[in-house]
């Protein structure tokens, strides 16, 4: 139980640490841009890693092996539809990501529900999943910026770091 509340606190800052980079950089050169792109979902393959790792490894956790290689495609992709297309490639592959990053955070939350804190990493993947619908259909519009995609990772830190009080408070309670 330590290992996942502690695994949802790094979760939520390193992308706090993303966010403040966005923020920081922005106006970015597309450089910084495609970087930080290509970062997010780069992070979100190793935490799915390390996350497995603590959790039975990834044989036991097919979900989250398959949401790792998928976010390590999506590093690449982004780098290449960024190289390509601009900031409207890469938003296109990060919000094809974010959509199935979102459903797949969405199993992962209600396989492990006896756990606790994971409404939120339920509604976590529902809300990603729905962001994802939107980057892609405002990538081939007026495709949003870095700074534009943000909050996606503001709302994402803030449902890690929910589930990680609710798991360091039900800790509490329990050994009452």
């Amino acid at each position: 139980m330590n290992s996942l509340r502690n695994f949802y606190f790094l979760r939520a800052g390193v992308a706090a640490v993303w966010i403040a980079l966005v923020v920081m950089t922005a106006p970015a050169s597309p450089a910084i841009t495609g970087a930080l792109l290509f970062l997010y979902p780069a992070w979100d393959a190793v935490a799915n890693l390390i996350d497995s790792r603590r959790n039975g490894g990834l044989r036991a956790n097919p979900g989250q092996a398959f949401n790792a290689l998928v976010s390590v495609i999506t590093a690449v992709a982004i780098a290449v539809a960024f190289s390509l297309r601009g900031n409207a490639g890469g938003v296109l592959v990060f919000g094809a990501w974010a959509l199935l990053a979102g459903l797949f955070q969405l199993a992962v939350g209600i396989r492990r529900r006896k756990l606790g804190g994971q409404a939120f990493m339920m509604i976590s993947g529902v809300q990603s999943a729905l962001a994802g619908i939107h980057f892609i259909i405002q990538s081939f519009a007026d495709a949003p910026g870095i700074v534009q995609l943000a909050p996606y990772a503001g709302f994402g830190a803030v449902y890690f770091l929910l589930s990680g009080l609710w798991l360091t408070f039900r800790k509490v309670q329990i050994v009452r």
